[in-house]
């Protein structure tokens, strides 16, 4: 049976986000060091994308690189950057036969400069592709997105460009970076943490959130099919009962 044919295609996400957990644990449970898991967790973002790609999902974000990250040893750091720079030159011509669009959130200009070059050509050639929206949060911060969203909303009360009273939460929304993409539908996160981990803090607010043991490196097509069975089955009722949510279908 194929991957669409074991969902129901009238209710696929629009948006799944996904924290990629537990490269380092992958790696020490085959004896191996840390940058093993991460090498090895690249086959999993390859299964993902290709899976995403067959299901119809229109947009991917994948927690690829942390503002917290950068506390890690030095020399894992480098390895991180050098298989992102490998990964993207390698996976461009996925990107275009597959017709995938890459984006980027979070603070890019901390990475090395080689990172940014690559980020940034990968970015303008698929610039004009319109399937499927790969987004990657890289030296991203959730806390940090909203404070500088504030920061910019402040700016334009002091200019005179909107008032106090025009606060509210489409603004708050329009002036994050996630401001062109929908809000996740479905949050998945490896390796059986129960923690958002700074990631899209505000966007998640209604997200449907799927928690798997596997880690990363474990992750396979028929994982992310099982979550968005999984989210099929709920009930996403926004604070209303089930019983309003029958009437409007009516």
């Amino acid at each position: 049976m194929s991957l669409v044919d074991q969902i129901d295609q009238t209710n696929i996400p629009q948006h799944i986000a996904i924290i990629m957990d537990g490269n380092g644990r992958w790696a020490k449970k085959q004896g191996e060091i840390r940058s093993f898991g991460h090498h090895n967790g690249i086959n999993s973002v390859r299964e993902t994308l290709e899976a995403s790609v067959e299901l119809g999902i229109k947009f991917l974000t994948l927690y690829a690189f942390s503002t917290e990250n950068w506390n890690r040893p030095t020399e894992e750091i480098n390895i991180l950057m050098k298989i992102l720079v490998d990964s993207l030159e390698k996976e461009k011509p996925v990107f275009m036969k597959n017709d995938i669009q890459l984006k980027t959130i979070g603070d890019t200009s901390q990475l090395p400069v080689n990172c940014q070059q690559q980020l940034a050509k990968i970015k303008a050639d698929t610039s004009q592709n319109s399937g499927l929206t790969l987004i990657l949060a890289l030296s991203y911060s959730g806390r940090s997105d909203l404070v500088n969203a504030m920061k910019n909303i402040a700016k334009q009360v002091t200019d005179g460009t909107i008032k106090e009273e025009d606060l509210n939460e489409e603004l708050i929304s329009s002036n994050l970076s996630t401001s062109s993409f929908p809000d996740p539908d479905l949050l998945i996160r490896t390796s059986g943490e129960f923690r958002i981990s700074n990631f899209l803090l505000w966007e998640i607010a209604y997200s449907e959130i799927y928690i798997t043991s596997l880690l990363w490196p474990e992750f396979t097509k028929q994982e992310l099919v099982n979550s968005i069975i999984d989210y099929q089955s709920r009930e996403r009722r926004y604070g209303k009962t089930s019983e309003q949510l029958k009437d409007a279908e009516k």
